[in-house]
């Protein structure tokens, strides 16, 4: 991914909802800055962002249409969005896999780097952990509270002692990335930063540097259970490495290289393969003991950001800056066996749900796709807002959907709920 100095941020400039914010008199915000948007408001016919469309001077229909033509996808490789059209499945939207509960605009999540994008972290379908700015916020949609978890804008240092864990912690630490799952918490740093934390227990675990190579931003974390039960985690590097570490001893177990920066891991539910996407159009599948290829994976035309497996461990989806999810098999992968294409910008998180029903993708801004799995991922539900997208999150046991939205006036969290029968 690019290097914290070539533009941290660099892709918002201009994408906030500027425009609308200006629109309408300042006075106009006072009272509504804050409004949360219920199921039963938007059933009437409200703006589920809380937007005041009567009050400005363009219509929904005609920003959105603005948006798509304006919007600028970021590309490390030129023109790579113009040349996947021919692949592309042609899916049937208008499903409603899920269904709008409530939009929070009391907490805002944010970002910081513009290609990292996996902030935002479903534990239940009432819990969900995000960052904002320095902290990491815990948000119950049951009692509608919000609680900070954990603030590195000072110092942290840990609380136990574990052999290679820093004592003399960190100070402001710029999180990049973040992984929550059950009550583990790891979050990663520009620096190489890692800090872990238990969250039914007071202050740190566990703080180390991962590398001292200036090139050291951490582009995602993943806490997963190995075969044998026991918690790990994997961070992916921009030093290219991939790291795998036990979560009870907080020891490295594994370290592999590769030849570009990996930017984003997923580990098949067996624990046998690794997919590893990273500053290079073509992905890998290698052997999780070994690190070595088992085949790579060609398709994509740009960097990829995002990998997910599904849970029945034969097929997986890797997203990419061309703007398309690619749908792989493991029994065949000469070519991907699905090409689903954003509507405008790269594909930056993808999700499965746990009983493997659904599939979640998100691009940078406005858009969230859920697609039927079992349809071959031809029937999709388009969840269409306006704002920069922190994460999104399916819930452990599928019921709920969370969507972060990074915006200086529209920053919100959104919260969707699984419709009990789909027609």
């Amino acid at each position: 991914m690019e290097g914290v100095h070539d533009d941290v941020g660099g892709e918002f400039r201009g994408r906030e909802l500027a425009s609308l914010e200006s629109d309408a008199h300042e006075s106009d915000y006072v009272n509504s800055e804050l409004d949360d948007t219920t199921d039963a408001q938007a059933s009437r016919g409200q703006d589920i962002q809380g937007i005041p469309w009567d009050r400005l001077s363009i219509t929904r229909e005609k920003y959105r249409q603005t948006r798509l033509e304006q919007y600028k996808n970021y590309e490390n490789i030129p023109h790579s969005g113009e040349g996947t059209g021919k692949d592309c499945n042609i899916t049937e939207k208008g499903s409603l896999y899920y269904e709008f509960q409530c939009n929070t605009r009391s907490v805002k999540p944010t970002i910081l780097h513009f290609q990292l994008r996996n902030l935002l972290w479903a534990t239940s379908k009432h819990d969900v952990y995000f960052m904002s700015h320095f902290s990491v916020i815990h948000w119950s949609s049951l009692s509608c509270e919000a609680s900070e978890v954990l603030n590195v804008s000072g110092h942290v240092t840990p609380s136990e002692k574990h052999p290679g864990s820093l004592l003399e912690g960190f100070t402001q630490t710029q999180v990049s990335s973040l992984a929550v799952k059950d009550k583990l918490l790891v979050a990663g740093g520009f620096q190489g930063e890692l800090i872990c934390k238990h969250l039914d227990q007071p202050g740190v675990s566990f703080c180390s540097r991962t590398t001292d190579d200036d090139n050291a931003i951490t582009n995602a974390i993943e806490i997963y259970d190995n075969p044998s039960g026991a918690a790990h985690f994997t961070a992916s590097s921009n030093d290219c490495g991939v790291r795998d570490f036990d979560m009870e001893t907080f020891q490295l177990s594994k370290h592999f290289r590769f030849p570009w920066p990996a930017n984003h891991t997923s580990l098949s539910p067996d624990g046998k393969l690794l997919v590893i996407v990273g500053d290079n159009p073509d992905g890998m599948l290698v052997d999780s003991e070994t690190g070595k290829t088992v085949t790579p994976l060609c398709g994509h035309l740009d960097f990829s950001f995002a990998s997910a497996w599904h849970p029945d461990g034969v097929t997986f989806a890797t997203g990419n800056q061309d703007k398309t999810c690619r749908v792989w098999d493991v029994r065949n992968l000469s070519k991907s066996v699905a090409v689903l294409k954003g509507n405008l910008g790269a594909i930056r998180s993808i999700r499965y749900t746990s009983d493997g029903q659904y599939m979640m993708m998100a691009e940078p801004a406005d858009f969230v796709h859920v697609y039927d799995v079992k349809s071959g991922y031809e029937k999709e539900q388009e969840i269409d807002f306006f704002g920069e997208i922190s994460g999104i999150s399916f819930s452990p046991d599928t019921e709920s959907l969370f969507i972060g939205v990074w915006d200086r006036t529209y920053a919100s969290l959104l919260e969707y709920g699984r419709q009990k029968c789909v027609a």
